[in-house]
């Protein structure tokens, strides 16, 4: 298996989706918690950051499928 750049195997583009997927369960999730008044900081770091990661994924995604 390939391995990604931090030393660790890539990971399958199957468990990417997936991964994926998840993330933007949680995404929605966190949104919908959203008060409609006194959002908090920690609220919308917590968005945020799982908006980065989702990006990342879908970078490593399109890396996977280039190569294929």
């Amino acid at each position: 298996m390939p391995e990604a750049r931090e030393g660790r195997p890539m990971k399958s583009k199957e468990d990417l989706l997936k991964e994926i997927e998840a993330l933007r369960e949680e995404l929605q999730n966190r949104k919908d918690a959203l008060p409609a008044h006194s959002i908090r900081p920690h609220q919308l770091m917590g968005i945020e950051e799982l908006e980065e990661e989702i990006e990342r994924k879908e970078r490593l995604l399109q890396e996977i499928q280039k190569s294929e």
